[in-house]
C-alpha cells in the first residue's frame, strides 16, 4: 500500500500549483530523501536494525540515510535493465547489502540480521513494478528470489516495516495480474534473464507522490510520463498547496534537479543474443 502521510483536508481558497518533470535519477533522489525522513527509519536508526538491500533506488536511500556517497552507484545494483535487456551485475566482490544496527554498519549478513527483526525494524527494498493501488513487486532471476525471498515471510509474520522506494516510471496496470505471468521457467525466449515477479506484500510504498507529501505537505498528481534524449522514464506531476507549501516543494525540485543518470555496471551477464535468446540457456549461465 502507499505510505500514508495524513495530509490535512485540502483548503482550495488560497491554492497555487506547479508543474514538474523529473528524470528517473531525480525521482530516486527525491524519494530517497523522503524515506530517510520517515519516523520508522529514524527510530530504527536510533535503536534498531535497518537492512538496505542492493538496488539503484536503494543506493540513493543509503546515501541519504547514512550520509555517505556511493560511486559508481551502479555497483550497488544487483539485477538491472540495461541496453534493453534484463541482466545482473556480474562483478565479483562488490558491495553487499547494508545492515545498520543503532545507526552503525553491522558486520553481519542480511540473513543473520533478519532473524533478530522486531516490529520496529526496517527493511528497505527497491521494486520493478508498482500499480495504482499501491501494490509493488520486484523481478528476481534466482530460485529463492534473492534477499527478499528469504526475508519476506519473517517480515510479514513479525509485522516489521518493509519500505519500498519506487518511481512512477515503473507504474503497471496490476501487480496481481502481472505476477502469475512471470516465473523463471515460464519462458522459451527472453531478452535477458528470465525472471519471476515477486509481490512485496504488506509493504509501505513511497513514490514521488508520497515523497512530496512527506517532505513538503504538497499534493502531487501523476499526469504524464516518458521522454527522449536522456529523459526516458521521466514523470510529470502537478503539485498543489498554499503558496508557502508550493514554494517549499519547488525548492526541493530545484535541489534534486541535475541528478546524474546511473550508469551501467562495469560487468553484466552476457548479452541475450549469445544464446539466441534462449531463456533456459541464459538461466543456466547465471547459475554456474
Amino acid at each position: 500500500m502507499f505510505y500514508e502521510s495524513h495530509l490535512p483536508d485540502n483548503d482550495t481558497s488560497n491554492q497555487v500549483s506547479a508543474l514538474v518533470a523529473l528524470t528517473p535519477s531525480e525521482s530516486k533522489r527525491l524519494i530517497a530523501r523522503a524515506v530517510a525522513s520517515l519516523p520508522e527509519v529514524k527510530r530504527a536508526l536510533a535503536g534498531g536494525l535497518i537492512i538496505i538491500a542492493r538496488g539503484t533506488a536503494n543506493t540513493f536511500a543509503a546515501e541519504e540515510i547514512m550520509d555517505i556517497v556511493i560511486e559508481p552507484k551502479s555497483e550497488y545494483s544487483r539485477g538491472c535493465i540495461v541496453c534493453g535487456e534484463l541482466r545482473v551485475n556480474a562483478k565479483r566482490g562488490g558491495r553487499s547489502d547494508f545492515v545498520l544496527r543503532n545507526g552503525q554498519v553491522a558486520e553481519i549478513t542480511p540473513q543473520e540480521a533478519i532473524k533478530e527483526f522486531t516490529r520496529d525494524d526496517v527493511f528497505i527494498k527497491g521494486a520493478n513494478a508498482v500499480d495504482g493501488s499501491g501494490e509493488a513487486a520486484a523481478l528476481a532471476a534466482g530460485d529463492a528470489a534473492g534477499t527478499i525471498g528469504n526475508a519476506l515471510s519473517t517480515l510479514v509474520s513479525r509485522a516489521s516495516h518493509l519500505i519500498i522506494p519506487v518511481g512512477l516510471e515503473k507504474l503497471i496496470p496490476s501487480v496481481a495480474q502481472a505476477s502469475p505471468k512471470c516465473g523463471i521457467y515460464n519462458f522459451k525466449y527472453s531478452t535477458g534473464l528470465p525472471c519471476a515477479l515477486i509481490p512485496l506484500i504488506n509493504a509501505e510504498v513511497v513514490t514521488e507522490v508520497q515523497a512530496f507529501e512527506i517532505l513538503t505537505g504538497s499534493r502531487a498528481t501523476h499526469v504524464a510520463s516518458g521522454g527522449i534524449g536522456g529523459s526516458e522514464g521521466a514523470v510529470v506531476l502537478t503539485l498543489e498547496g498554499d503558496e508557502n507549501t508550493i514554494d517549499r516543494a519547488f525548492a526541493l525540485v530545484k535541489a534534486v534537479k541535475g541528478e546524474l543518470p546511473v550508469p551501467s555496471p562495469e560487468q553484466t551477464t552476457p548479452v541475450a543474443a549469445s544464446t539466441n535468446y534462449n531463456s533456459a540457456a541464459q538461466l543456466n549461465g547465471l547459475n554456474r
